[in-house]
């Protein structure tokens, strides 16, 4: 091949981009019974953490623009998960906040990380490589996302 950097397998993106996809499948089977997407779940889970957030808030954590949150945050408040209301503070913020039934939807996500992990181990993964993963993409998604440059 004449640009060998093209080749697909010299490509970490392709790796990357492949692995959160097949992670994102895998979460499917857990996440229909309970009528919600993937992404619908991280935003549960930031609320299950802290509830009552803003909307901006809730994209920084989850490193999404507010293009991508509003919609999110939209769809789910017409599942009956989230509810918004404005910030005391300030009119031009919405808080959003989980209603009884997003909250009673913990309890019932409860099992998935348990059931995750399962799956990892079946596939004869090794758990404590997986489990030393998580420190280099932390720092690998802090560095790429410019989160570093702007905490200093």
């Amino acid at each position: 091949m004449k640009y060998e950097q093209l080749k697909l397998d010299n490509q970490l993106c392709f790796r990357l981009y492949t692995a959160s996809r097949l992670i994102t499948q895998a979460y499917e089977p857990y996440l229909k019974p309970l009528g919600i997407t993937y992404t619908q779940y991280l935003v549960l889970m930031v609320l299950w953490e802290k509830d009552e957030q803003p909307v901006n808030d809730i994209g920084k954590r989850l490193l999404l623009g507010i293009n991508t949150t509003s919609p999110l945050v939209k769809r789910m408040e017409k599942l009956g998960l989230v509810a918004r209301k404005d910030s005391p503070t300030d009119k031009r913020q919405q808080i959003v906040y989980l209603t009884e039934k997003g909250r009673a939807m913990q309890k019932q996500a409860a099992h998935i990380p348990g059931c995750m992990a399962g799956d990892l181990r079946s596939c004869h993964l090794d758990m404590q490589q997986l489990a030393t993963m998580s420190p280099v993409l932390d720092e690998f998604i802090s560095k790429i996302s410019g989160r570093e440059n702007q905490e200093e």
